[in-house]
């Protein structure tokens, strides 16, 4: 069986622990890999080093790290399909969905290349006599970033290509579950030319998680996951002295208004809610439609919704692949089946869904739940699969009161001919993403990603000018040099007495 080991000091290091976690290929739910699990100990050895590649790596030019980043981008590039075979193989999405997954996080690596622009500093000239004022950015040391399974590749890659480039070393936790794409970012980082120790790979589950929280060595802390998990990073990491960004969960609506394109709106609504198995933080999970629509659009979504094809992920006829774990499959499909008796129209059942020849796959179909009501499980909770909801709101300030009632605040969107309602609807809503015809808004890289409310946790949004940021510490420098005319007597430094 294959070993999935960590990635420390520029090579493999086997791990000393003698923990292994099982890893699954979600289309035939066979064990196919086991990847070690670090112990504390393990992780402060990755630290150590880290440290010691910080001593330099932080004092390297712009223009060498710069260097790097471009030939990663190129090697990256050169890979697409050989990153999204390892996304699909451990994660379940179809091969097109990895390399949407693989083009965003080189989205990062391009802003990355760009940073000689980014970490410029502002002088204030003669703010007194020959008195100037400087303003620099500089990193912070070692950081550490802790990824979720769904994205094994592109979130990772909105951490530590920016953290890197301004000149910190970085430490990776990614998700037991799908853990080979991110040892390959790390080897083709190597294979740029990064030095050895400024990225390295710790797998593990809770217990490696809890050292990097709790290590005097790590000055900040990314996080993309679940709201509790990123509540207890955040509270636990501030607590130990560190800068904290933590992106939790959502409950993203799309409100559509009476007016709205509804073929354009169920287009997007199938593809929001269902892409990707519906295991992402930025889908669409609720429907609010406005007025007397609702039945129209829920038809229409119906319709789209029953040609989707789902298969494995490696065939290239499938739309939607299966999800990441049986116990997660199981999870999904309670909801679905409680969902009548708490007062909704199930208009798809997806469960109990297979797909002959992978019968022991994690298989569930497409689940459409109408007239849901907003005090029931299916719209409280974080359901992370291929369910979506859909309300019923009489106006739009209904709509939009029942959305900003959500405690989520990451992404929404409104679907609309009318540019006035837009307005106020970006403006009025409670969220940190919203999208204008737009199901999914997720910001191109040289804007920040990262929500309200319940969904974030720490002051700085993930990549952009937020990720830059929260990777640099600003440090004011306040300089007087005398004039050469006032050198003391006996020195002449070749400027006349009555300059």
């Amino acid at each position: 069986m294959k070993t999935v080991n960590h990635w420390i000091g520029g090579k493999t290091v086997e791990g000393a622990s003698g923990n292994y976690g099982p890893v699954t290929d979600p289309a035939t739910g066979e064990v196919t890999t086991q990847v070690a699990l670090a112990s504390a100990d393990e992780v402060d050895a990755a630290v150590r080093v880290a440290q010691e590649a910080y001593q330099s790596w932080g004092l390297s030019s712009l223009a060498a790290r710069t260097k790097v980043l471009f030939a990663y981008r190129a090697l990256l590039d050169a890979n697409r399909d050989a990153i999204a075979e390892l996304i699909t193989a451990e994660h379940g999405k179809v091969h097109s969905d990895a390399l949407g997954e693989v083009a965003r996080g080189l989205e990062i690596v391009e802003l990355a290349c760009g940073i000689t622009t980014q970490l410029k500093g502002e002088l204030s000239t003669s703010v007194s006599n020959r008195v100037d004022v400087s303003s620099i950015r500089q990193p912070l040391g070692v950081v550490a970033g802790i990824t979720p399974f769904n994205f094994p590749a592109m979130v990772p890659m909105w951490m530590f290509p920016l953290a890197v480039a301004c000149g910190n070393t970085f430490i990776l936790k990614p998700s037991e579950k799908d853990p080979s794409a991110a040892n390959k970012l790390a080897e083709l980082a190597s294979e740029a030319g990064l030095p050895a120790g400024v990225l390295n790979v710790v797998h593990g589950d809770k217990v490696a998680v809890d050292a990097l929280l709790a290590h005097p060595g790590i000055a900040a802390v990314s996080f993309v996951g679940s709201t509790p998990i990123a509540r207890h990073i955040h509270t636990t990491a501030s607590a130990n002295g560190k800068r904290v960004q933590a992106l939790g969960g959502a409950k993203n609506h799309m409100l559509v208004l009476p007016d709205a394109d509804l073929d354009a709106a169920a287009d997007a609504a199938v593809s929001a809610a269902y892409g990707s198995a519906g295991e992402r933080c930025m889908a669409i999970s609720a429907v609010v439609a406005v007025g007397s629509i609702g039945d129209e659009l829920v038809e229409k979504i119906r319709e789209r919704a029953e040609k989707i094809k789902i298969g494995p992920g490696n065939d290239p006829a499938s739309e939607m692949g299966p999800l990441i774990t049986a116990a997660h499959r199981d999870k999904v499909a309670s909801y679905v089946k409680g969902a009548a008796d708490q007062g909704a129209d199930v208009v798809l059942d997806g469960t109990g869904y297979t797909v002959g020849g992978f019968e022991k796959g994690h298989w569930i179909g497409l689940s459409l739940l109408d007239n849901v009501k907003t005090d029931s499980d299916a719209y409280r909770d974080e359901i992370f699969g291929p369910v979506l909801c859909v309300l019923r709101a009489e106006t739009y300030e209904e709509g939009v009161a029942l959305i900003n009632a959500s405690p989520f605040g990451n992404g929404t969107a409104i679907f609309t001919r009318d540019g006035g309602a837009a307005r106020r609807f970006q403006l009025e809503i409670e969220a940190g993403m919203v999208g204008v015809n737009v199901p999914i808004p997720v910001p191109v890289g040289y804007h920040s990603f990262g929500g309200w409310k319940d969904s974030l946790f720490g002051d700085h949004h993930i990549y952009g000018n937020d990720g830059i940021h929260f990777y640099t510490r600003g440090k004011v420098v306040t300089t007087r040099w005398p004039d050469p005319s006032e050198a003391p007597a006996g020195v002449d430094l070749g400027f006349p007495r009555n300059h």
